[in-house]
């Protein structure tokens, strides 16, 4: 375990990071709001506005993995039940069976290549399903959207694995806001990308830990077993991106709940056998002599989840009522308590903004946590 005044230092030397960080994490989660820029500029450039032409489709069938699986998760929650359009995310390489020539099919993938990617792709053209893809520039994917007349958005080489959902979102709100899915003010890029902006000058290397949301997240979680409680379904979707992120980069188990629907399980697990049980938890008490990782929850507000989540469940029916149950628990079993992206003033951001604020804080404080840990060393030596 390392200690949290040597990470502490580890993340405030900036030389310490550089060479911690072989892959360039941090300069590509610092580059989000670039990159939503760049990425809605090659969406443009490939006609996918063309793609609405045809009318709003019956579903939408976005083939993802991992960051793609993400951002169409993503998509589906923020349309919401009340959508006109079913929203099927599926890993690939096959297609759901009643996908049809009503339908539109989205292969996001960083990469672009591999049979769940262009499997999907061919298969979709063969059904006559339009097809929308969104890969590496000279991916297998691109050859297979050609032959299908299909528009494709190249990534450029410069992405960084597991840095690239924006790159995948990004197409994905576009089309949704061609098809009248989603209010353009709901998806604006522009604001998206300022948002974006706003935490990397917030939570970037030059800025010390005291001063720094994703630092400090990520001392908090140096000794941690995060426990993620999502108020909705779209901090749903945010939680299976932090979750993964904490999981690959930094190599921590992390277990998530959705709110309200999954409250119950939240609330026996924080007051259950792991709960620390032993007064308030103290930042600068002597790690040594613990017997091992702490819970800590981790809250995804979204104050805009809706009052209630599904008529004739028992109480509590709201996500909001359901938070605050699980930290009464919290706080009745001494479990430690982070809030992701509640500083500043988010009730200036739209809903959109919020969430791009939450996941670049996240983003951060993963790759923070996993170069204090000496992570990415690790798993390359």
């Amino acid at each position: 375990m390392t200690a949290p005044e040597l990470a502490e230092e580890v993340l405030d030397d900036l030389e310490v990071l550089r060479a911690r960080d072989p892959r360039g994490l941090l300069p590509a989660v610092a580059g989000a709001g670039a990159q939503v820029r760049e990425t809605a500029r090659l969406v443009e450039e490939a006609g996918l506005a063309r793609v609405a032409e045809g009318g709003r489709p019956r579903g939408l069938v976005i083939v993802g993995r991992r960051e793609g699986a993400v951002a169409a998760s993503v998509l589906r929650a923020l349309l919401g039940p009340a959508s006109p359009v079913t929203v099927d995310v599926v890993p690939g390489p096959d297609l759901p069976v009643w996908t049809g020539p009503t339908d539109i099919a989205v292969v996001a993938t960083r990469t672009g290549a591999g049979r769940y990617a262009v499997a999907p792709a061919y298969e979709a053209a063969r059904r006559g399903v339009t097809l929308v893809g969104i890969g590496a520039e000279d991916a297998p994917l691109r050859a297979a959207c050609s032959t299908a007349r299909a528009p494709y958005v190249p990534l450029p080489h410069s992405r960084v694995q597991g840095t690239t959902l924006w790159s995948l979102l990004t197409p994905l709100l576009k089309l949704a806001t061609d098809l009248g899915l989603v209010a353009d003010a709901t998806a604006d890029l522009a604001l998206i990308a300022d948002a974006l902006d706003e935490v990397a000058r917030e939570c970037g290397p030059a800025q010390e830990s005291f001063v720094n949301p994703a630092k400090t997240l990520a001392l908090e979680l140096l000794d941690a077993l995060p426990v993620i409680a999502a108020e909705g379904p779209l901090a749903g979707a945010a939680a299976t991106r932090v979750a993964d992120q904490l999981e690959t980069l930094a190599g921590l188990p992390v277990t998530t709940f959705r709110l309200p629907d999954q409250r119950v399980a939240a609330r026996a697990v924080l007051g259950g056998p792991l709960a620390p049980r032993d007064g308030a938890d103290d930042f600068f008490r002597d790690r040594s002599e613990d017997a091992g990782r702490r819970l800590r929850l981790l809250t995804i507000r979204d104050t805009d989840a809706g009052d209630h989540d599904g008529q004739g469940e028992r109480e509590p029916r709201s996500a909001s009522e359901a938070m605050q149950e699980v930290l009464r628990t919290a706080t009745g079993a001494n479990v430690p308590v982070s809030a992701l992206a509640e500083y500043g003033e988010p009730e200036r951001y739209g809903r959109m903004c919020r969430l791009a604020r939450q996941l670049a804080v996240a983003d951060f404080s993963a790759v923070y946590l996993a170069l204090a840990l000496d992570q990415e060393r690790a798993l390359r030596s």
